[in-house]
């Protein structure tokens, strides 16, 4: 019996070796990739073991017309199978140093460019810099890139700005104009203005200009300083007319008209003010429509002394569809003599349905 039970432990032994001789031991695990490239924290705090990106434009303080923001794109420091796909965070930031917008972008071969959605002051100096991102791990920020915000003009959507210093403009020209550099354009004749077609119909918001070299007593009557309408049929009679008047006769006259879907707002009788106006002077003619029309004129530009302010609630939306707007005005059926205030020199035109930008 004792034998037998030797037998039997002897065969289990030799059964438990087989096995255990047979199981080859488990190759370590491989680290993930990610695990490769994101780690302890570097010197300068980040977490991925990736070189730093190259801003590739715009750099050195170049003024470009559209701001994209160029960079090229990051790689390991050490030697993986392969790099995840990373993401990109851009930063920008004013004169000041403080960061006022971010962007994300994937990149697209070897570079990553993304258009920032900033709100830049016009011909300004900003910085931007970009980083590589992964999860929540993030490489090392790429050096400063400093470039100048544009300081020509656009027309987009609904929105408008056309600084007319520079000896050109956004808009058509009609008639004859003459641009002084650094001053803005002189509108010569009645029948001079410029038009701006807006893609978007801008329902709420504000059309405003600098305007010089204007007098209490210039020629012509129901002249105007700025219009907006529906397409471009007759002013006088148009379903969306937008008029605001320097008037010629009686001098030094300001009145106004906005007609919208449901209503008619003006000024009638003594609202019609005289104001006084010195071509020596820069004026800020600020036009806002937002359930009230408002027309408000500065001496001095934006930080100047208010002249005249007037307003009147209306009924309905503004809705111009296409939507025009002129410096100056054209001719209607009332004549020439109360289209555009001759001799006027308009620079800075804003239409937005924002305020306009701090500085203009």
């Amino acid at each position: 019996m004792s034998h037998k039970r030797f037998v039997l432990c002897s065969a289990t032994a030799l059964l438990a070796l087989a096995v255990a001789c047979s199981k080859s031991p488990q190759s370590p695990a491989s680290p993930s990739t990610t695990t490769e490239v994101a780690g302890d924290l570097g010197p300068d705090g980040s977490t991925l073991k990736v070189t730093a990106p190259t801003p590739q434009s715009p750099v050195s303080g170049a003024q470009p017309t559209t701001i994209v923001l160029v960079s090229g794109t990051s790689s390991a420091l050490f030697p993986v199978a392969a790099l995840p796909p990373l993401t990109y965070q851009f930063e920008v930031r004013n004169a000041a140093g403080a960061t006022i917008c971010t962007a994300t972008g994937t990149p697209s071969g070897s570079t990553v460019a993304v258009t920032p959605v900033c709100t830049l002051d016009f011909d300004a100096n900003y910085s931007w810099r970009v980083r590589a991102v992964l999860g929540s791990a993030f490489g090392p920020w790429s050096a400063d890139a400093s470039f100048r915000s544009p300081s020509g003009g656009f027309i987009r959507g609904n929105e408008v700005y056309d600084p007319l210093v520079n000896g050109k403009t956004v808009g058509e020209i009609v008639g004859p104009v003459t641009f002084i550099p650094g001053v803005g354009v002189r509108l010569e004749g009645f029948n001079s203005h410029i038009r701006y077609r807006l893609p978007q119909t801008l329902v709420k918001g504000e059309f405003s200009i600098i305007v010089t070299g204007m007098a209490t007593n210039t020629e012509g009557d129901k002249t105007k300083v700025m219009a907006m309408s529906e397409g471009l049929d007759d002013l006088v009679t148009n379903d969306r007319r937008m008029t605001v008047e320097k008037r010629g006769d009686p001098e030094g006259i300001v009145a106004w008209r906005l007609i919208t879907r449901e209503d008619q707002v003006d000024t009638e009788g003594a609202e019609r003010e005289f104001v006084r106006f010195d071509p020596n002077q820069s004026y800020l003619w600020t036009a806002t429509w937002n359930g009230v029309f408002n027309l408000n004129v500065k001496r001095g530009g934006s930080t100047g002394t208010t002249i005249y302010n007037k307003g009147k609630a209306y009924q309905g939306p503004y809705d111009p569809d296409p939507h025009y707007a002129f410096i100056g005005a054209p001719v209607g059926r009332s004549g020439p003599t109360a289209a555009t205030v001759p001799g006027m020199i308009v620079r800075q035109v804003w239409i937005s349905s924002r305020p306009r930008p701090a500085g203009l």
